[in-house]
C-alpha cells in the first residue's frame, strides 16, 4: 500500500488567517478559520538585564526586533553584569532603572508587545533592602543532660558555623561588613550563601524529664547565658538557636545583591513589597502585565531555610498543640511513629505559611495595582499545588509531564485561562540546540496543560556589541546573534497557533487524581523539610498518575484545600473553577485527612464515584486531637456499609453515588464510564479540550515512527476539522461515527502536530488535503550551488558543483561559518503527471526556507523536512533554492581555538551543561570540540503525489 502523505504547503490551500471566531458564535452555520491572534496568544519570553545596562533607543530596537520574530512579550530579568562595563550599571529600582521600564513598556506598547517583571533582580526574592529580621532563617537544636540536684556549667549558646559560597571572587570574613548588602563590589564576589561566624542565642530552652513533665526554663537563663535551675529529677535540656540562613540573591545584579527574604513571614514580604510602593511612586507602570516569581530555591544552598520568628506560635494555633513540648519527637528521640506524626505537622505548617503568609500576600498587593502575579511554586516545601491556585498565571519548568501538570491542574481546577512554563532550559548543552528540539520540549508543555509558552530566554544585547553578545549561563540562547534566529518567527507561528486554540478552550479532563501530600509527609523518613516539584518518583501517586498517562487517560491532581471546594453536578464531580470530572480518584494510602475523607464520601452520597486504590484509609496524619479524629475516620467507614464485590473491585452503594476500592485502576474507571483515548496506544502525546461548541484535540507524534491509521476519539461529531499549525492550512476530513467515539483518519510523521476540532453539527469548509505517493521519483542530486550569505567568522567563497553534504567538509573559513547559505540548482518539469510533488530535503542541519522559481514556499524547522508542491507551480525550468541556517556552534568553536573571549561575564561565567565540556578553568569550553555538520546533506528527491 501506498503511504499517504498530508499535505504541508501547497498553492492554493487555506492558510492563517483571520479568525472567525467559531467558539463565539451562536450561528448554525459555523466557519473555520484560526482563532485570533493576540500578544498572548504568541510565545513571551524571558529577558535578561545584564547589569540592566540598557539604554531607550536600544530599548526601542530590540523591542521591534523581537516583534518582528514573533513573540508576543517579554519578561524582565536584571542579573549580573558583563566586565568592563561597570560604569553603565544601572541599580536595580533605583529611579534611573524605573525611567527604564517606563520606557520600556511604552515600546512594548509601540510594538503591540506585553510586560512582565521580575521582583528581585535574579532569583529568590530579596535585595539590598532585606533587612536581618526578613530575612530567611533557619533553626538548630542542642541538647545537654541535666542530672538531679546538679547546675548546668555551660553556657546556652550556639556557635554558628561560618558559610561562605561566592561565584567570585574569594573574600574573608574580617573584610566584610554585615549584613552583606552594605559591602561594595557585591558584582565582584557574587555571593551564594554567607553566614556569618556569630554566637546564637536562644529562642526557647525546654526541660524534659523521662515521667513525661515537660517545663520550659527559658526565663531561668542569666545574662551571661547561664542555666540557673535545678530540681531532684533527671532532666533533658533542648534549647532551639535561630540563625540566619544566610541565602543570597542568586544572580543578582546591581542593586539586587542581599539577603532573600523570610518566606514564611507576612511581616517580611510587606517589608518587601514596600521597598517596591516606593520606586514606584511617580512612575508609570500602567502598562505592565504582571509580576513574576522565580521557583523557591531558597534551599539549594547549605541547610534549609525552615523558621520563622513566630514558627511557634503560628504551629500552635494551626495545629492545635505546642510544639516546643514536643521537641523531642521533632528531633527524632521518641517513637517513631510520634516522631512522622509531629513531623507531618511541621511540614503541615510550613506548607500553610508559605501559602497564606508570602504568596496570598504577594498576589493581593498586585491586585491592588491592578496587577497579576506569574509564579513558580515548584521547589517548595509546599503543596504546590496551592501554590500554583493562589497565582494568577501559574509557571512550571522541567521535562516530567507529570510535574508539568501539577500547574495546569491548579488552573484546570480554579478556572484560571493560562498556565506558563519556563521553556527550552538547558536542551543541550550551549550552542547545540536546534529548533526541533525546542519543538519537542515545547509539545511536551502543550500537553502538559501549558498554553502561554515562555522561552528561556533572551539576553539583553545591544547591535553595537560584538557577536555573540551578552549571554545568560543556561541555554538554550535565543537572540539575533544566534543565526537560527532566522526562521525563529515560523517557529514562533507554530505556537502561536496552538496557543490560540488551547487558551480558548477548558481542559475537558475526566479523572481528578488526588494528591496525597500528609501521606507522603508522615511517611518522609528524614528529618527536614521536602520540596516538591510534582509527585515524587516512585510514590504510589506518581505510578499511578504514569500509567494513567502513558494508556491515554486524562486527568488533573487536586490536592486537600481544592477538595474542600468541591460539589456533586449529578454523577459529575464540579470544582470551584467550573471545571467538571467523572470521578475522583484517590491513589494507595495509609493516611488521609479527615475533612477529606468526609468530603468524598460526601461526594458519593450526592452522586459521585470516588475510586480509592487499595483500600479504604485507616488513619489520619498528624499529631493534634488525634484520637477523636481517628474515631470520626472509623465512623465515616462505618456508614458506608458493607461492599459489593464486582469482578476486580468492591463497591459501596453511598445513597446516589459509589465508592469503588480495588487493586487495578482500569476495571473501576470503566465502571465510572471512563476510557482511555487509543491516541495513546500509538505514543501519541495529546491534549483534550472543550470551548462549549465544540471538542479540540491537539495531537503531537514524537513516537519515533511515521503514524498513518484511523483512530478513535472520546467525542462524538458530525463535522471533523484539522488544522495544521506548523502550515496554517485545515479543512474538513472525513469521519466514522460509532456511538459516542468518533474515527478519523490522521497522518502524522515524527515531530509533526495537528489540531482537531470536532462540532456536533455540519461546519462548510473544504476538504483537508491528504496525499497518496505515486511512482514518480525524481533525485536531485546534481549541480548544486552553494552560496554563503549571513554569519561569520568570515563569508567563505560560493563553491559552483558541489555535492551535497555538511559545508563543514570544505576548507576553512566554511569548517567554522555559523550562519546562512543557499544551495540551488535547476530541474526540469518531471514527465510524469502529478496532482502535486512531495519535496523531501532528506537531513538538514538545521533550518531550512525553501523557494521555488523565486517565491517562498515555507520555512522548515524540523524534524521533518518535507513539504508539498502544487504541481501548478512546477514549470518547464525550475529553480530551488534552499536557505539553510545552522547553530551558533561552530562559530563559538572556532572563538575558543583562538582564544578570543566571549565568556566576559559577572557571577557564573559562563556554566557547562555537561562536566565534559569544562576546561580547566572551570568554565563552559569548546576548544576540543570538532565542527558540527552544518548545511543540506540531503537526498533531495521530489515524490509524485495524487488526492485522495
Amino acid at each position: 500500500m501506498n503511504k499517504i502523505f498530508k499535505a504541508l504547503i501547497i498553492a492554493g490551500i487555506v492558510t492563517m488567517g483571520i479568525s472567525c471566531n467559531s467558539s463565539s458564535s451562536q450561528k448554525e452555520d459555523v466557519k473555520a478559520g484560526w482563532p485570533e491572534v493576540t500578544n498572548v496568544t504568541k510565545p513571551w519570553a524571558r529577558w535578561w538585564w545584564m547589569g540592566s545596562n540598557v539604554k531607550d533607543d536600544d530599548i526601542s530596537t530590540a523591542m521591534s526586533t523581537y516583534a518582528k520574530a514573533g513573540l508576543g512579550g517579554m519578561e524582565i530579568t536584571p542579573i549580573y553584569g558583563v566586565k568592563g562595563q561597570e560604569s553603565e550599571f544601572i541599580n536595580f529600582t533605583s529611579d534611573k532603572w524605573m525611567q527604564r521600564l517606563e520606557h520600556t513598556l511604552k515600546a512594548a506598547q509601540d510594538n503591540n508587545m506585553g510586560i512582565d517583571m521580575a521582583l528581585a533582580s535574579g532569583w529568590p526574592f530579596g535585595g539590598p533592602w532585606v533587612e536581618p529580621k526578613d530575612a530567611c532563617k533557619y533553626v538548630t537544636f542542642k541538647t545537654w543532660d541535666l542530672p538531679a540536684g546538679t547546675k548546668l556549667e555551660e553556657k546556652i549558646e550556639m556557635q554558628q558555623a561560618p558559610i561562605m559560597r561566592a561565584v567570585g571572587k574569594r573574600a574573608s570574613f574580617k573584610d566584610l561588613k554585615y549584613p552583606i548588602a552594605k559591602n561594595d563590589s557585591l558584582q565582584v564576589y557574587a555571593f551564594d550563601q554567607v553566614r556569618f561566624p556569630v554566637t546564637l542565642k536562644p529562642v526557647t530552652v525546654m526541660a524534659f524529664a523521662k515521667d513525661g513533665e515537660v517545663f520550659e526554663v527559658t526565663d531561668k537563663i542569666d545574662e551571661n547565658g547561664m542555666l540557673n535551675w535545678s530540681t531532684d529529677k533527671d532532666w533533658t535540656i533542648i534549647a532551639a538557636f535561630p540563625g540566619m540562613h544566610g541565602k543570597m540573591v542568586e544572580r543578582a545584579g546591581p542593586g539586587g545583591e542581599g539577603d532573600v527574604i523570610d518566606h514564611f513571614s507576612k511581616q517580611a514580604i510587606g517589608d518587601y513589597l514596600n521597598h517596591f510602593d516606593e520606586s514606584f511612586k511617580g512612575h508609570d507602570i500602567s502598562g505592565l502585565r504582571a509580576f513574576f516569581n522565580d521557583s523557591y530555591e531558597v534551599d539549594d544552598a547549605r541547610g534549609e531555610a525552615n523558621w520563622t520568628p513566630e514558627f511557634f506560635s503560628e504551629f500552635q494555633k494551626r495545629r492545635g498543640y505546642d510544639l516546643k513540648e514536643k521537641l523531642p519527637a521533632l528531633l527524632g528521640m521518641t517513637t517513631k511513629e510520634e516522631q512522622q506524626r509531629i513531623r507531618c505537622d511541621y511540614r503541615q505548617t510550613i506548607s500553610d505559611m508559605l501559602l497564606e503568609n508570602y504568596t496570598v500576600p504577594w498576589e493581593e498587593w498586585a491586585k491592588n495595582k491592578g496587577k497579576i502575579i506569574r509564579n513558580q511554586g515548584h521547589g517548595s516545601p509546599a503543596n504546590i499545588l496551592d501554590l500554583y491556585a493562589a497565582s494568577d498565571i501559574p509557571e512550571t519548568e522541567g521535562t516530567d509531564i507529570l510535574n508539568i501538570k501539577f500547574a495546569s491542574s491548579a488552573a484546570h481546577i480554579t478556572g484560571k485561562k493560562l498556565t506558563s512554563a519556563e521553556a527550552a532550559t538547558w536542551l543541550r548543552e550551549h550552542f547545540l540546540a536546534n529548533l526541533a528540539d525546542t519543538k519537542e520540549n515545547v509539545d511536551r508543555y502543550l500537553i502538559g496543560g501549558i498554553n502561554h509558552i515562555v522561552y528561556h530566554g533572551t539576553a539583553f544585547s545591544p547591535e553595537s556589541e560584538g557577536w555573540p553578545g551578552r549571554m545568560f549561563y543556561a541555554a538554550v540562547h535565543y537572540a539575533p546573534t544566534n543565526p537560527l534566529w532566522r526562521d525563529f518567527p515560523a517557529f514562533n507561528t507554530y505556537v502561536t497557533r496552538v496557543q490560540s486554540f488551547l487558551q480558548r478552550g477548558t481542559a475537558d479532563n475526566d479523572i481528578l487524581v488526588y494528591f496525597p501530600i500528609e501521606d507522603d509527609w508522615m511517611k518522609y523518613d528524614h528529618t527536614g523539610m521536602q520540596h516538591y516539584h510534582g509527585a515524587q518518583h516512585g510514590s504510589n501517586v506518581y505510578n499511578l498518575a504514569e500509567e494513567l498517562q502513558k494508556e491515554g487517560y486524562t486527568f488533573d491532581f487536586i490536592s486537600d484545600r481544592m477538595v474542600k471546594d468541591l460539589s456533586a453536578d449529578g454523577k459529575l464531580i464540579k470544582t470551584d473553577g467550573d471545571a467538571t470530572y467523572k470521578t475522583i480518584l484517590v491513589p494507595e494510602l495509609d493516611y488521609i485527612s479527615l475533612e477529606t475523607f468526609k468530603k468524598l464520601t460526601d461526594l458519593s452520597k450526592q452522586g459521585a464515584t470516588v475510586i480509592f486504590m487499595g483500600a479504604l484509609p485507616d488513619d489520619v496524619p498528624g499529631l493534634g486531637n488525634l484520637e477523636s479524629r481517628q474515631n470520626d475516620l472509623n465512623l465515616i467507614v462505618d456508614e458506608l456499609g458493607s461492599a459489593t464485590d464486582v469482578d476486580e473491585f468492591s463497591s459501596y452503594n453511598s445513597e446516589k453515588g459509589k465508592v469503588l476500592v480495588g487493586s487495578k485502576h482500569q476495571p473501576m474507571l470503566n465502571e465510572a464510564g471512563i476510557i482511555p483515548e487509543e491516541l495513546a496506544a500509538d505514543n501519541l502525546g495529546f491534549i483534550r479540550l472543550n470551548d462549549g461548541q465544540a471538542k479540540t484535540y491537539f495531537v503531537t507524534n514524537w513516537s519515533g515512527n511515521a503514524v498513518d491509521k484511523w483512530i478513535n476519539l472520546n467525542a462524538k461529531a458530525k463535522s471533523v476539522l484539522i488544522y495544521n499549525p506548523e502550515t496554517g492550512e485545515y479543512g474538513k476530513t472525513q469521519l466514522k461515527e460509532d456511538g459516542n467515539k468518533t474515527t478519523v483518519h490522521l497522518v502524522l510523521n515524527q515531530g509533526e502536530s495537528l489540531i482537531l476540532q470536532l462540532w456536533n453539527k455540519d461546519v462548510a469548509a473544504d476538504p483537508y488535503p491528504y496525499w497518496t505517493e505515486g511512482s514518480a521519483v525524481v533525485a536531485l542530486d546534481k549541480n548544486w550551488n552553494l552560496v554563503f550569505k549571513d554569519g561569520g567568522p568570515e563569508i567563505p567563497e560560493s563553491v559552483q558543483n558541489v555535492g551535497l553534504g555538511s559545508w563543514t567538509s570544505l576548507s576553512e573559513p566554511a569548517s567554522w561559518f555559523s550562519g546562512t547559505a543557499v544551495y540551488s540548482t535547476e530541474f526540469s518539469k518531471p514527465e510524469a503527471s502529478a496532482n502535486a510533488w512531495k519535496l523531501d530535503l532528506g537531513t538538514v542541519n538545521e533550518t531550512a526556507e525553501v523557494f521555488l522559481n523565486g517565491s517562498s514556499l515555507g520555512t522548515l524547522t524540523g524534524p521533518d523536512f518535507t513539504l508539498v508542491i502544487d504541481s501548478s507551480l512546477v514549470k518547464d525550468q525550475n529553480k530551488l533554492e534552499v536557505y539553510v541556517t545552522n547553530k551558533m556552534a561552530n562559530r563559538i568553536i572556532y572563538m575558543d581555538k583562538h582564544h578570543m573571549p566571549y565568556r566576559i561575564f559577572y557571577n557564573i561565567n559562563f556554566a557547562a551543561h555537561l562536566r565534559e565540556n569544562m576546561g580547566p578553568d572551570g568554565k563552559f569550553t569548546a576548544i576540543n570540540w570538532e565542527p558540527v555538520p552544518s548545511g543540506l546533506t540531503g537526498p533531495v528527491v521530489l515524490t509524485s503525489l495524487k488526492k485522495q
